[in-house]
């Protein structure tokens, strides 16, 4: 068997605002169908969004479990913290030591 097509798919009440926050977090653009759209990032599927309309995003580090993430590595993260945040992120919990090789944000 060959896997031909792999995308990560995520729930969302709000259709439109997930697709076009990770749109502009991988550079992608949004093909929207009416309760499903698909962030393309040069052309190839990346990330689905399904409508899910009673969906609660999770609480971090308390309330709903955790369902899912992302793990980005990027080049300049101090430049890609201000992006996602231009895009609507909500930083969960800072960086320890944001110089650090392998710092992370949450």
């Amino acid at each position: 068997m060959e896997i031909i097509h792999q995308v990560v798919v995520f729930d969302a009440a709000d259709l439109a605002a997930q697709s076009t926050f990770w749109a502009g977090v991988l550079g992608g653009t949004v093909d929207a169908e009416d309760d499903w759209h698909m962030v393309l990032v040069d052309g190839r599927p990346r990330v689905g969004v399904q409508l899910a309309p009673d969906h609660v995003a999770p609480g971090w580090p308390d309330g709903t479990p955790q369902q899912m993430h992302l793990d980005l590595w990027v080049d300049d993260p101090l430049a890609a913290h201000d992006h996602v945040m231009s895009l609507g992120a909500t930083v969960l919990k800072e960086a320890e030591d944001g110089d650090a090789p392998d710092a992370f944000r949450v």
